[in-house]
């Protein structure tokens, strides 16, 4: 089978999925949390703008895919939020790791919403060509995003 958008989304999602289970068993020491976080928040930054630019957008110009892509950058929106949230405690608080959880839940909901739901209208709006295109356009943009985040 050929490189899709889906496969290069997957392989990011599954990034993220093992930066979570690192970051909530991490030890309560800043040390510790404090770069875990700051890789975390490079990869999602990377990640949604380049899904924002390659997925999101082309969908968005579809009647099918309008509300679905809405939703899913609100989501992201939430995420920033939540990140923002946690990077202002002291990682070594037992706050920290309650906000840690909820951008987790959070993030977690995104990623089966979007690998549930989301893939399955774009895959109709979208051609096998251009799966494979914004898969090119999207790891590309996505890698960049990563150097310029210092991930």
């Amino acid at each position: 089978m050929p490189d899709n958008i889906y496969e290069a989304l997957r392989e990011s999602h599954a990034l993220q999925r093992a930066f979570f289970r690192r970051l909530l068993r991490a030890q309560a020491q800043a040390e510790v949390r404090r770069p875990l976080l700051a890789a975390l928040k490079a990869e999602l930054a990377a990640h949604a703008a380049a899904e924002e630019r390659f997925l999101y957008a082309p969908i968005l110009m579809d009647d099918l895919g309008l509300s679905p892509s809405r939703h899913a950058m609100a989501e992201h929106h939430e995420i920033d939020e939540l990140m923002e949230t946690l990077e202002a405690l002291d990682p070594e608080g037992e706050a920290w790791l309650v906000q840690a959880r909820k951008l987790s839940k959070e993030v977690h909901h995104h990623l089966k919403e979007e690998e549930t739901r989301f893939f399955q209208v774009s895959g109709k709006v979208l051609s096998e060509a251009q799966k494979s295109t914004l898969a090119t356009r999207y790891r590309r943009d996505y890698q960049r995003m990563k150097a310029k985040l210092g991930a």
